[in-house]
């Protein structure tokens, strides 16, 4: 697979790829590159850096996302993450520095670039890999859904300790098999403008959630180095 480099993924998701609705997939994205090109995002050799800057066994954090920036010069294959060279940040990703200076103390990085959470075992997940310019959840049920299910039931199955940050509906319905006994799962709503501030049920507002120093505090707990955020 195109992209796909890191072999613990690769070897782990081999037997999904091989999958007639994977096929299909590959096959409508290419469709779509070559009918549109130069406007379907992230660039074909980082639709899958999440799974490349993060091992299946190194995982220690899964935060998941909707779908790319649909903005060009923004997505670059991680959740919530764009090139360090994009000014102003995302009001989601601003509103994810605001909160972990809140909780931690911790100074807004320079940039947008969240290569260093995803190099420490940060799975920066998006529910879609790939979109078209200008149009949100412009590949959505096209198969990436199921794509990405498999890759939670897997992460679920065979591994444990892990945090799994649910920001926004479409997060917390995509981990509603994750075993809350094995791992620590924090549902708040989503960073962007509209969630930032509201709570429900069954899930805090993200303002406030202290989600990084939870998310530490049980990683240390369970033996593992906290992330350096």
């Amino acid at each position: 697979m195109i992209g796909l480099s890191e072999e613990s993924w690769r070897e782990i998701l081999a037997p999904e790829m091989e999958k007639a609705y994977f096929k299909e997939l590959m096959h409508y994205l290419a469709s779509e590159r070559k009918s549109f090109a130069g406007s379907v995002f992230p660039a074909e050799n980082e639709v899958f850096r999440a799974f490349n800057s993060c091992g299946f066994y190194d995982v220690k954090v899964v935060i998941l996302g909707q779908d790319p920036y649909p903005t060009a010069g923004h997505a670059h294959g991680l959740s919530f993450s764009v090139d360090a060279s994009v000014k102003p940040l995302p009001r989601s990703l601003n509103n994810i520095y605001n909160e972990l200076q809140s909780d931690t103390g911790c100074l807004p990085a320079e940039n947008g670039d969240l290569t260093r959470w995803a190099n420490q075992g940060v799975l920066l997940l998006n529910t879609v890999l790939t979109v078209r310019e200008g149009i949100p959840n412009s590949h959505a049920k096209k198969g990436w859904e199921k794509f990405t299910d498999e890759v939670i039931r897997l992460l679920n199955e065979k591994r444990t300790e892990i945090v799994y940050m649910l920001w926004g509906r479409n997060a917390h319905q995509k981990a509603q098999s994750v075993s809350s006994s094995h791992n620590l799962i924090l549902k708040t709503s989503h960073p962007s403008p509209l969630g930032y501030t509201k709570s429900g049920k069954d899930f805090e507002a993200f303002k406030g959630s202290k989600v990084f120093s939870r998310a530490n505090a049980y990683l240390e707990e369970h033996g593992h180095a906290a992330i350096e955020w």
